[in-house]
């Protein structure tokens, strides 16, 4: 249903530094960037190579919460997603686990980015 989304945050650079990070074990790369006024934009991709996941320099104050979800290719991944986060000092808000109430085999971790977004690595085995 998605094609691609976009995320304005506080600090471009940083933000993609922490996904790169985080997201390396599912494959999230940067795909590309360009200028934008003062800042860039930068695409990021998964495996398939094409920027699904855009940051962007925010406009104004954040005032709402925005949740994320990845889709990690098996249960390994998003561990390593979480061992990741751990290692770069992300708030992890929910330690992976499986989460029968959204399906069973829904087995995810919950993090928080630098703009106070819930961001998932979700496998659905």
């Amino acid at each position: 249903m998605l094609d691609h989304l976009g995320v304005q945050v506080a600090d471009v650079e940083a933000s993609a530094a922490l996904y790169q990070r985080v997201f390396a074990p599912i494959g999230l790369r940067e795909a590309m960037r360009f200028p934008a006024g003062d800042d860039v934009v930068v695409g990021m991709a998964g495996p398939e190579g094409q920027p699904e996941f855009w940051l962007s320099s925010a406009r104004g104050g954040e005032t709402r919460e925005l949740h994320v979800a990845f889709r990690a290719p098996d249960r390994d991944a998003v561990d390593a997603v979480h061992a990741a986060a751990v290692d770069a000092g992300v708030e992890v808000l929910h330690e992976p686990r499986e989460w029968p109430e959204y399906h069973p085999g829904y087995y995810a971790v919950f993090l928080r980015d630098p703009d106070g977004h819930n961001v998932e690595a979700v496998h659905h085995g």
